[in-house]
């Protein structure tokens, strides 16, 4: 990429810190916590898999603002265990609160994470803007060990408004002390981190490991993180 760039921003979900893997892990082990088999989830898998598709649907919703944080919490299980046919008296009361106290926890990154995060971070200044809730956006960052790489970490929920409003990044790249011009913004959501960037003038790359079809108006792509260690 021929760009002068000082200033490299991230997302922390599904970017760096591997979202899905964790939450399968986490999943996995509270449907044996809560033995879901004996009220009628017979699959862990499908479980899981009905469970993805509602939380990614609902933050979407939660990234453009048209629901809270409280929403997301309180329907993302209660929907999926409805979706596999529980009856909603059957629903396990504390299965969110357990999944927000474990989830965090996990230390399942991307391929190559500390290596790219370690290399990019002898030549450029990173920083961090997670759409994600503080208390486990710290848990994480702390978990993994991540924040040494970082100059800046700026959680949405604490500055009021969620990527891609130009407002969060604006916050970002002053807190940087940046350039528009001198920065690039790396995600894996179109909306929120690639569209979200440009519209505010800054350069993106889209992190793209399933390898979905890209759009047109998206410029850049990687398919793993290594590939950054050539590309800048």
């Amino acid at each position: 990429m021929h760009i002068n760039v000082k200033h490299i921003f991230f997302d922390l979900d599904h970017t760096i810190w591997d979202f899905d893997r964790n939450a399968e892990e986490t999943l996995n082990e509270l449907y044996h916590t809560y033995s879901l088999k004996q009220i009628g989830l017979m699959s862990a898998d499908a479980f899981i898999e009905v469970y993805t598709r509602n939380n990614h649907a609902l933050w979407a919703d939660y990234h453009l603002g048209k629901i809270s944080k409280q929403v997301l919490r309180d329907t993302r299980f209660s929907k999926t265990f409805i979706d596999l046919g529980l009856s909603p008296e059957l629903i396990p009361a504390n299965f969110e609160d357990d999944y927000v106290n474990i989830c965090p926890t996990k230390t399942n990154l991307f391929p190559e994470a500390y290596e790219t995060l370690a290399y990019l971070s002898a030549k450029y200044q990173l920083h961090l803007i997670s759409n994600g809730f503080k208390e486990s956006t710290e848990m994480k960052i702390e978990k993994t060990g991540i924040g040494n790489y970082f100059k800046t970490i700026v959680i949405s929920e604490c500055v009021g408004c969620n990527k891609p409003d130009k407002a969060i990044f604006e916050f970002a790249l002053r807190g940087a002390g940046g350039k528009k011009s001198e920065s690039i913004m790396i995600g894996d959501s179109i909306e929120a981190d690639v569209r979200g960037a440009q519209a505010f003038g800054m350069k993106a790359i889209y992190f793209n490991p399933e390898r979905k079809q890209k759009p047109d108006d998206v410029e850049h792509e990687i398919v793993e993180l290594k590939e950054l260690m050539n590309l800048l």
